[in-house]
């Protein structure tokens, strides 16, 4: 049985989960209720997609100015993730009010939402110098609930996708709130560096934390792709419909978020990294000849579990082999150049998908997981 350290330990993992899953529930907020926005703002084509991958972008830009800066490492932690819910909170708030202001919104919600996600990151390690692929796992796990969250919001407010934009805004300032009150850094963080932006360099030229920051680029070549097409995905192969992709990104993210941190701590970080992308990559090439039959839906919880497995080893390893003084710098840099990946990635599956049909497009996905698990190996050994 693995023990999550103390017992304060365990109280602040927890109200950083409850940040997480209420500042998270922001980011698909507009995917979920674009088919409304269709129909009553005339968004198709070009403008619908941008609409996906603006978040992506906003939130690697911001992850970028974090990193140069230094910020996740020089300002306090919970203060930083406050104002960046808040501020992201705002960013969909004004959505239902400004047609006009779709995109720039939405990139302004993941500049914001780059304070919040590799921030708490940071906190967790710093309650959990051992064992932390488990913790880890707890907070990717809720970060992964808080983004399905919008397609679950919608089955509860049919037709009606302003409400879904003021739940998912309302949670986030929620999570401000949670965040500025209650969560505070464990004994392991380490004293604010002096301002250093050469340390990007430092991780280019070192090999362990180049090939970490490989395999996330391969990771998320295919995650926020598959889950933000993946409504579109079902509903042009005729796949089950009503809460499926709830059901794939929240619960079955969910649980590999948790079953890969747990047996990363016991197996090691790149043994489960590289399992989960063959599996992932596998599911991407499986879909073709499951795609219109009962195999499918199995499937897809199974991609679920698999797609986000990994996600919480590229952290925990980043963590453990970067300079401790600049772990949060560290964490942002990776995941910025992880997201601007990940935003070319969902601008041109639907595009491909327009050529050739989505049962041939979605096997484009298994090319990240494949050579992502590649470098992982490589650093298992």
């Amino acid at each position: 049985m693995i023990i999550l350290r103390p017992v304060a330990g365990g109280r602040q993992l927890g109200l950083l989960a409850v940040v997480q899953v209420c500042a998270m529930s922001v980011w698909f907020s507009a995917s979920a209720v674009l088919p409304a926005l269709r129909a009553e703002w005339g968004l198709a084509g070009e403008p619908a997609i941008l609409l996906a991958a603006a978040v992506q972008l906003g939130f690697a830009c911001g992850a970028v100015v974090s990193a140069a800066l230094n910020l996740a490492d020089r300002v306090r932690p919970p203060l930083l993730m406050a104002v960046s819910a808040l501020l992201a909170a705002a960013a969909t708030a004004a959505l239902p009010w400004c047609a006009g202001l779709v995109v720039p919104l939405r990139f302004a919600t993941g500049f914001a939402l780059a304070g919040v996600y590799p921030v708490g990151m940071k906190v967790v390690v710093s309650w959990f110098p051992r064992r932390r692929g488990l913790a880890l796992g707890v907070l990717l796990a809720a970060l992964t609930f808080g983004s399905a969250l919008p397609s679950l919001l919608v089955t509860l407010e049919p037709g009606r996708w302003q409400a879904v934009l003021r739940w998912s805004a309302g949670l986030a300032a929620v999570g401000a709130v949670v965040s500025a009150a209650f969560v505070r850094p464990g004994p392991g963080l380490a004293p604010a560096p002096p301002w250093q932006p050469r340390y990007l360099l430092r991780m280019a030229a070192d090999r362990r934390q180049r090939l970490v920051c490989l395999g996330y680029f391969g990771h998320m070549w295919e995650l926020y792709a598959l889950w933000a097409w993946l409504p579109a995905y079902l509903a042009a192969t005729g796949g089950p419909g009503g809460p499926t992709a709830f059901a794939v990104i929240g619960l079955g993210g969910a649980a590999g978020c948790l079953l890969g941190g747990a047996l990363s701590d016991r197996c090691g970080r790149a043994v489960v990294a590289t399992t989960a992308m063959l599996v992932s990559g596998a599911c991407a090439l499986l879909s073709v000849p499951a795609s219109g039959t009962a195999a499918l839906l199995p499937l897809l919880l199974v991609w679920g579990v698999a797609v986000i497995a990994d996600s919480g080893q590229f952290s925990a390893a980043l963590t453990e082999t970067a300079d401790p003084r600049y772990v949060g710098t560290a964490l942002t840099a990776m995941t910025a150049a992880g997201f601007l990946l990940s935003a070319g990635t969902i601008q041109l599956l639907p595009l491909l998908a327009g050529a050739v049909g989505w049962r041939a497009a979605v096997p484009l996905l298994s090319v990240g997981p494949l050579l992502g698990a590649v470098a992982m190996a490589r650093l298992g050994r």
